[in-house]
């Protein structure tokens, strides 16, 4: 074969890197969010769903262990294709037994095919990506595969779910429309459960849902108590048990009227186990009393509530069931729906036509000036709504899995292994693969390195939304939930895919020893912008998007090193497995230090806590310092 007919048969690495990160991203949206969302909409129980769907993480925990058999049967290009066959023929089972009787124990089933076979598409995706490219290649796609991974992650949580409910609004009576606005101006006044009791029913109308306050105003503030009638006697409570008591209200009438399940009762603490608090330990007092900050007298405030009601204007046929799902349709996430403790999924039919369903709004009691959302009330026909949504996942991996089979190249590297072919063969390669891992040179410094690289961005990450909404006497910056949404959400994830495309770019031309020093650097010392606002006096919103920007971005250019380096000592016989292996241990360093990191900010206070982050860089810098690296890996090679 001559120079020019082998370089015409290797494809370009645009034709297949970004459709091959984007279908290694859907599965795992699909299994870990959509299917939440889903179960919610048809109706599942939310301690259902937090158990079964808790459970759906697992193949992505344990996939190092069977990573070995990936490695030795076939090649990578093969395991990547039948994975994604198979994907597709799983995801349209979700979408055919979505109808079905028992749909929940049968989807769920379906997913935990799709969790085991997506984690086992990683693993062969990410070793056919180091055997496709050339080291100089790995470095300067390493930001782009990161890129449409995120961009995957977007489409499945944000794509697929608003076609999920334009099919639920088109295909059902006229959505139900509420406005919400929320302005401090506004005085604050007791809402009234049974408002819409007094609302004459439009009986000769076409069948439909109203309210009688499609346009709700509501103050911002609130009063320290409030005198209403408990339990038959007039009483005066605090604004917060007041709040918690109609809540509990709402939900319990839903439920006696029929429109939501009652879920079995929780055990409850007595009011004495309530009232003691946990006891301090000695170690938590002394971290305290040494490292902790002078704090100041916090005044808790509370978030406002409003309540909306709802109803048919006529009785539906006998035997029919009208489904009502209320979500946020747009305006600001301050104003929230109140999911959590209670259903906004309604189920109407003859019998309880006529009575009243509630739903609960929370106000961010941070608001400074008017706001509003707006919500929507849909009640299409759910199950095909999720049916059209999995189809499409289901066709997308059929049209990918045909189109890889044609732009997947198929590298020399990529061959089978010859151990593959016996059982006993299997068997011992397999115990031969984790023997290998740990015979590397320098798997010691490697294994600290994976574990302490990130060490300052595993703390903060579980602090940071934290930290922006907190009030400013807590330590925080008190920021509202729609602006987090905007500075964390939006201007942090741009900054952190830009980070990394720009490394990227970056190791591909000067290697990874070269870049090595400076993207460590980058990951420490952008977390000096928490320490600033932690210590500035009321930044303004500008500057806490660009802190914001500056320490996601540093995080995504100083990761390329971190990924880089996996990849890196992945190298050699067992590269595939050896890399799966390596991701665990990944995973093992952001989990540990970030579950410690919430009891040590509460224990220090926020400002000596990202001062703690940026001790912790000395890991981060410290670390580098043991590793040895060709300098050449990642370089572009003259020919």
């Amino acid at each position: 074969m001559s120079a020019k007919t082998a370089k015409s048969s290797r494809r370009n690495p645009w034709a297949w890197i970004p459709t091959l990160y984007f279908a290694q991203g859907l599965p795992y949206v699909a299994v870990m969010t959509i299917s939440v969302i889903m179960y919610k909409r048809l109706g599942i129980s939310n301690t259902d769903i937090a158990l079964y769907t808790g459970w759906l993480y697992l193949p992505w925990v344990i996939k190092p262990f069977w990573s070995p058999f990936v490695d030795i049967i076939r090649t990578k290009r093969w395991w990547t294709l039948t994975m994604q066959w198979l994907i597709a023929f799983a995801l349209a089972g979700i979408a055919f037994t979505i109808p079905a009787p028992l749909f929940f124990q049968l989807t769920l089933a379906i997913f935990w095919i799709v969790g085991f076979t997506s984690a086992t598409h990683d693993i062969a995706a990410d070793g056919f990506y180091m055997l496709a490219l050339s080291e100089h290649e790995q470095s300067l796609y390493v930001g782009i595969r990161s890129t449409f991974y995120r961009v995957a992650t977007v489409a499945g949580q944000g794509l697929l779910v608003i076609v999920a409910g334009l099919i639920e609004t088109n295909s059902g009576l006229e959505p139900l429309r509420i406005n919400v606005n929320a302005d401090p101006a506004v005085e604050w006044s007791a809402p009234s459960l049974d408002a819409i009791d007094a609302a004459e029913a439009d009986l000769a109308g076409e069948l439909a849902f109203y309210t009688p306050a499609t346009d709700m105003n509501v103050a911002v503030a609130t009063p320290a108590e409030v005198t209403a009638i408990i339990g038959g006697e007039e009483r005066t409570v605090p604004f917060g048990a007041y709040s918690a008591l109609m809540r509990d209200s709402v939900k319990h009438l839903n439920e006696r009227n029929g429109f939501v399940a009652a879920e079995a009762p929780k055990t409850t603490k007595t009011e004495t186990e309530t009232q003691a608090a946990p006891a301090e330990s000695a170690f938590t007092r002394w971290v305290r009393d040494t490292f902790g900050e002078e704090r100041r007298e916090y005044t808790a405030r509370n978030n406002n509530f409003a309540i909306a009601g709802l109803r048919l204007n006529r009785k539906p046929a006998p035997g029919e069931q009208i489904v009502l799902n209320v979500t946020h349709k747009s305006g600001d996430q301050s104003i929230r729906l109140e999911q959590t403790a209670l259903s906004t999924r309604f189920v109407f039919d003859e019998t309880n036509w006529d009575k009243t369903a509630y739903l609960f709004y929370e106000v961010d009691h941070k608001l400074t000036s008017p706001t509003s959302a707006s919500f929507e009330g849909a009640s299409g026909n759910i199950p095909m709504a999720w049916m059209v949504v999995f189809a499409v996942l289901s066709t997308f991996f059929f049209i990918v899995a045909a189109y890889h089979s044609w732009a997947l190249p198929r590298p020399a590297a990529d061959g089978r292994n010859e151990a593959g072919t016996t059982a006993a063969g299997i068997i011992r390669e397999f115990f031969e693969t984790f023997k290998s891992f740990f015979r590397k040179n320098q798997v010691w410094t490697a294994i600290a390195f994976m574990l302490l690289y990130r060490l300052p961005e595993a703390q903060l990450v579980k602090l940071i939304n934290p930290f922006l909404l907190d009030p400013i006497d807590k330590g925080g910056l008190g920021l509202t939930t729609g602006q987090v949404g905007i500075v964390y959400g939006t201007v942090g994830i741009i900054g952190l895919t830009i980070g990394g495309i720009i490394g990227g770019i970056v190791a591909a031309k000067g290697g990874l020893r070269r870049w090595l020093w400076p993207m460590a650097w980058s990951m420490s010392l952008t977390c000096l912008t928490f320490v600033y606002l932690s210590y500035a006096t009321a930044p303004s919103l500008l500057t806490v998007n660009v802190c914001v920007f500056i320490e996601q971005f540093g995080y995504g250019f100083g990761f390329t090193a971190y990924m880089l380096y996996l990849i890196y000592f992945s190298e050699g016989r067992h590269k595939t497995a050896h890399y799966a292996i390596c991701t665990g241990f990944m995973a093992l360093g952001m989990m540990l230090p970030g579950m410690a990191a919430g009891w040590l900010q509460e224990t220090i206070g926020y400002r000596h806590f990202f001062i703690w982050t940026m001790v912790c860089c000395a890991a981060t810098i410290g670390i580098c310092a043991f590793l040895k690296i060709d300098p050449e890996f990642g370089r572009k090679k003259t020919e």
